[in-house]
């Protein structure tokens, strides 16, 4: 916005101040935000955060992602455009789809059945079937379900190349872990047999010879195709989400038994079923979860146990995440091992935390991650410790990142902080001015502490910043007065333009009149 204001007025162009502050408004909400997205990641639908942050907050946790939506959204829920042109069925097609689409179920599984019926050799045949059970599945009930089931059957044994044959299976497994809900024994059975299956190995396949290829340039590993894990492992993992919805004491073994297989098939099962883990609170959860973030050899799988050990607010987890953290060596595990110590309401985390920021031999990165998060905590001791940490560290980005923390916390102790660094002269010119501002959004600070503070720093790059952090007071009179004040009589004209400039962009009618007052000379 003020580009733009400079862009249309080029005279006054010259009188905006440096880019810095109006980034770190940005900045201000921007953090904001990805504290609200950070926190909304402990709940089971979060899988990712926000975009990073800039310069006054650590890049966003992101939440571990699944290969596929565990049990949500893998399957065909809209069926393709009518692509026959010439087949007897194209038209009927046509018409279930549009049914389909508008969520008429009923009519849909009519249709498609009847399409069969009609045109049993039409080249819409093999898959009607599959959409015919998913809009049973969709109207629901003991009936339309076990009619679903049927009809599945019934492609798989008619047409098991049909395009549709991989979400069939998937749509199978979900069908019986509804019907099981219902008290089916059968499917019951069925789902917790598709479960164990998951928990075995696969036996090896002989080694086959390959053709040999042209030599080609390596290429980047696909990350899609990294967690492409294929339909049989998918159906293992709705069969394990089915189960552990409907009897969890059976299911968590099994998913323990599945996280502890090392070989190299069931990567992609670890990593989905770390997920189910975390989503069920047992007893054997948090050593489940704890195990894995110690010993699984995949990266991914450890950080997504890391993380959601998040929400086991035990002791024991603490004192787990606190080892991880001081002895990994892994930046995203020990990104995700702050995160998670920061939800720990317990002092004990908070402690992990302030240890780690005095570790001199951590990543500064870490430790300004580490920072930004005790700014965000209620924990009483971490505004006097990072006063302390800033009177004692020389990095400059380290002291932004407490100052910044400092302003989240409030309290007349941080902002009279800000204050003192501010018109510290030792002090970098940059720092002081990143106090100034974040003191200024705090809202603990207030116009008359500015203006005074004004009086008493002769320093010009100072002043001008005391400007900018008053224009930036919405609906402030007191701000307003003194931005008049400074545009009427301050000795230097570099600073009665630039209080000016600010006033004009201002709606309050006293702005006119100042702008009136100095074209007539007033």
């Amino acid at each position: 916005m003020l580009a733009a204001l400079a862009a249309a007025t080029p005279a006054a162009a010259q009188y905006v101040p440096a880019a810095a502050p109006v980034a770190a408004t940005a900045e201000l909400s921007a953090a904001a935000a990805r504290l609200s997205m950070a926190r909304a990641e402990l709940s089971a639908s979060a899988m990712r955060l926000a975009a990073p942050v800039a310069a006054f907050a650590p890049a966003a946790v992101a939440a571990p992602m699944l290969a596929r939506p565990v049990f949500g959204d893998v399957l065909l829920e809209t069926a393709p455009a009518a692509s026959l042109q010439g087949d007897p069925g194209d038209s009927l097609y046509r018409a279930a789809r549009a049914s389909l689409n508008r969520g008429r179920y009923r009519d849909a599984g009519n249709q498609f059945r009847e399409l069969r019926r009609r045109y049993p050799k039409s080249g819409y045949a093999a898959n009607s079937m599959y959409w015919e059970a998913f809009a049973l599945y969709r109207e629901g009930g003991n009936d339309r379900l076990q009619r679903a089931a049927a009809v599945l059957d019934e492609q798989r044994e008619k047409y098991p190349d049909a395009t549709t044959a991989g979400d069939a299976s998937t749509l199978a497994v979900r069908i019986r872990g509804e019907l099981a809900r219902m008290g089916d024994n059968e499917a019951a059975a069925a789902i917790a047999e598709d479960a164990s299956d998951a928990a075995a190995p696969a036996p090896p396949s002989p080694d086959t010879p390959r053709t040999p290829r042209p030599s080609r340039p390596p290429r980047a590993t696909s990350y899609a195709r990294d967690r492409d894990c294929g339909d049989e492992s998918d159906m293992k993992i709705a069969a394990l989400n089915a189960l552990l919805q409907m009897d969890a004491d059976r299911a968590v073994p099994i998913l323990k038994q599945v996280l502890a297989r090392r070989d190299s098939g069931s990567v992609c099962l670890r990593r989905k079923a770390i997920f189910l883990v975390s989503q069920k609170q047992t007893d054997a959860t948090e050593d489940i979860l704890l195990d894995a973030a110690r010993s699984d050899p995949d990266p991914e799988v450890k950080q997504q146990a890391v993380f959601w050990l998040s929400q086991v607010g035990t002791e024991k987890a603490v004192m787990a995440l606190d080892s991880i953290l001081s002895r990994s060596s892994d930046p995203s595990l020990q990104e995700k091992a702050i995160f998670a110590l920061s939800q720990h309401s317990g002092g004990r985390a908070a402690a992990a935390l302030r240890a780690y920021v005095e570790r001199k031999d951590a990543p500064e990165e870490m430790r300004e991650k580490a920072v930004f998060w005790l700014g965000q905590s209620n924990d009483a001791e971490n505004p006097a410790f990072l006063r302390q940490v800033y009177s004692r560290t020389t990095s400059r980005a380290l002291k932004q990142k407490i100052l910044f923390a400092l302003s989240q916390s409030h309290g007349r102790d941080n902002q009279q902080f800000l204050l003192d660094v501010a018109r510290n002269k030792d002090e970098e010119i940059e720092v002081r001015k990143q106090a100034l501002f974040w003191a200024g959004q705090s809202g603990s600070v207030s116009s008359a502490d500015l203006s005074s503070l004004y009086a008493t720093i002769p320093d010009r790059q100072m002043r001008e910043q005391i400007i900018f952090v008053l224009s930036q007071r919405n609906n402030d009179a007191a701000a307003m007065d003194k931005l008049i004040e400074i545009a009427r009589r301050d000795p230097d004209p570099e600073l009665r333009k630039r209080a000016l400039f600010w006033v004009g962009q201002s709606k309050d009618p006293r702005a006119t009149q100042l702008l009136q007052d100095i074209l007539t000379d007033k």
